[in-house]
């Protein structure tokens, strides 16, 4: 029997009910269409939740736009009377442009609330103790790190649900600090006990005391017009340290030459006899015949000493001794009788020690205040500032006429040596120099 068209519609209508229709407005699918009703698996699933997402949404917008919902909001955070109006609000509103993206207009919507991060927080950490948890780890037989973080096995003697604690020496390590000083109680029982020196942990640099400033102020009598007093005194300091450079090199110059004086009498000397000392020869007679230099003067015998010369001897030694050991104990005495002034004056002499350190040591401070100038510090010494002055003849008038001197090259590096900014150094020129080599070309060789 072929179908009827009653028949067509009716099964056309139930696979249109049966259909699946879109996605809904919120992102969640939706299956509204129900083909059976035969258990409560089939309503279950296909009941229509479609207003409960939208109110849904709804909440999640107000919390992305103000931070939580607004019925959980007082009035006051809701309802304010303007009185006054505010003319930054026109600023504050975004601005409507075609040329902006649609990602753009997306991005630029931020969320009120905050976001979630996968770590855990402070307060939502496990508050089981690190002891509880291997002891957990080792019941459950669970991989756990040692104490240089290997994986320990949990097979192994003492590794099941006992708890085995590290050695004292792991538990304490890095709790002792070598630059703290134990303080040493006295025992009144009259027993010495060494005290740990105190070692200093911080070492003071000069630069830290140096006080002189990285670009000095000229003398005024090096100006291109100076007036006479301060151009003569300048003048009178520039010859104050050619003579004193003068006298160095004249003082150098005297022990090299008490240098080779003494190589050259060292290379003259005769054996036995001092430096710059020479043995004039004897003259001999003709008659008489030279002595030979072989022969050994013989030595004369000395006599056993008798019994009696040893017992004397002996008793004058005794005696000796005696009145040594007599002397001894009377300084003794006297010793002990001026202890009370022995121990002022070796307090006073403590003192005047200790005032002449420290008088030593501010007369440091001031000589490092000044700069390290003329000073030797390590294989070199640091350069002072060289004098520059022109004489009389050689001033001119006008800036139009001056001559520059001076390097500010040379002065920058002197001034960081001075303030131990930078370690003293000397140029070192290369000794071996570039040796040019001469090549007589093929067409040179062959000529005819």
């Amino acid at each position: 029997m072929a179908p009827t068209k009653t028949s067509k519609i009716s099964l056309s209508a139930s696979k249109s009910a049966v259909q699946k229709p879109n996605l809904s407005d919120v992102g969640a699918p939706s299956q509204l269409a129900q083909s059976t009703r035969k258990g409560k698996r089939a309503w279950r699933k296909n009941i229509d939740i479609l207003p409960v997402e939208q109110g849904l949404e709804s909440l999640r917008s107000e919390e992305r736009v103000i931070g939580s919902t607004l019925q959980k909001q007082t009035d006051d955070q809701l309802f304010v009377v303007d009185t006054k109006g505010d003319d930054r609000v026109r600023k504050a509103l975004p601005r409507y442009s075609k040329a902006e993206l649609t990602a753009t207009k997306i991005l630029a919507q931020r969320s009120a609330v905050p976001a979630v991060f996968s770590r855990p927080t402070a307060p939502s950490r496990s508050k089981v103790s690190k002891a509880d948890k291997e002891r957990l780890l080792r019941i459950a037989k669970r991989p756990r790190k040692g104490p240089f973080n290997a994986v320990m096995d949990h097979t192994e003697f003492g590794a099941g649900s006992a708890a085995i604690d590290v050695s004292a020496a792991v538990k304490h390590s890095g709790s002792y600090d070598p630059w703290v000083v134990e303080e040493v109680e006295d025992i009144a029982d009259g027993l010495e006990h060494t005290r740990k020196p105190k070692i200093k942990a911080k070492l003071s640099h000069p630069r830290d005391i140096i006080e002189v400033p990285a670009v000095l102020e000229p003398h005024q009598g090096s100006s291109y017009n100076p007036p006479a007093a301060a151009h003569e005194e300048l003048i009178t300091e520039a010859f104050k340290v050619e003579l004193r450079r003068q006298e160095e090199a004249d003082r150098m110059a005297e022990v090299r030459r008490k240098v080779a004086e003494a190589r050259t009498h060292a290379a003259n000397a005769t054996e036995g006899l001092p430096l710059g000392m020479t043995l004039d020869e004897i003259p001999h007679d003709d008659g008489e015949p030279a002595p030979e230099e072989d022969t050994v003067v013989p030595k004369k015998p000395s006599a056993p000493k008798t019994k009696q010369q040893r017992a004397k001897a002996l008793r004058l030694r005794a005696e000796k001794q005696a009145l040594v050991e007599k002397a001894a104990k009377k300084r003794m005495l006297t010793t002990i009788m001026l202890a009370k002034s022995l121990r002022s004056s070796a307090e006073k002499t403590s003192q005047q020690q200790h005032q002449a350190r420290l008088a030593r040591q501010l007369a440091l401070r001031m000589k490092l205040s000044k700069g390290l100038a003329g000073q030797r510090l390590g294989k070199y010494k640091v350069p002072e500032n060289e004098i520059e002055v022109q004489i009389g003849e050689d001033l001119s008038e006008n800036l139009r006429t001056l001559k520059p001197e001076g390097n500010l090259f040379r002065d920058r590096f002197r001034s960081l040596q001075q303030r131990a900014l930078v370690e003293p150094r000397v140029p070192v020129l290369s000794v071996k120099r570039a040796r040019l080599k001469e090549y007589e070309k093929h067409a040179w060789k062959r000529f005819e």
